[in-house]
């Protein structure tokens, strides 16, 4: 039996094909992903009473959530990977996945988050 003769294939090819290649964000879902960098954690909490009225008497506001289901948990899930790196609860990260999103695109959101942190550290930005 004639052995086959291998097949060159052009690296650009074989990198379109892996599933990280494919884990893309729209321009808007970049947009929220930016925003949540201003976000606390403290920010997706729900605040009780007390602190609700204390949020009205001085005009205290807190970020507003987003309109739109799939981007809140975007948001929500960014907003952790921007304050705390890879400690995502379990809980957004499964509300992330029952949106639709990948887990190529949360990777490929804390690459480009943990990018991001180590440019403006090396800048001398935040810690």
């Amino acid at each position: 039996m004639p052995i086959a003769k291998p097949r060159l294939v052009p690296v650009e090819a074989v990198a379109a094909q892996t599933p990280a290649a494919a884990a893309r964000l729209s321009a808007i879902e970049w947009s929220v992903v930016a925003l949540a960098e201003r976000d606390t954690v403290a920010s997706l909490r729900e605040p009780g009473r007390i602190a609700a009225a204390l949020e009205s008497l001085f005009g205290l506001h807190r970020p507003n959530k987003l309109a739109n289901p799939r981007l809140e948990v975007l948001r929500r899930v960014a907003v952790f990977v921007w304050r705390q790196r890879w400690k995502v609860p379990k809980s957004e990260l499964t509300a992330f996945l029952a949106e639709g999103f990948t887990l190529d695109q949360y990777e490929l959101i804390q690459a480009s988050i943990g990018k991001q942190l180590s440019s403006s550290r090396q800048r001398g930005g935040r810690s």
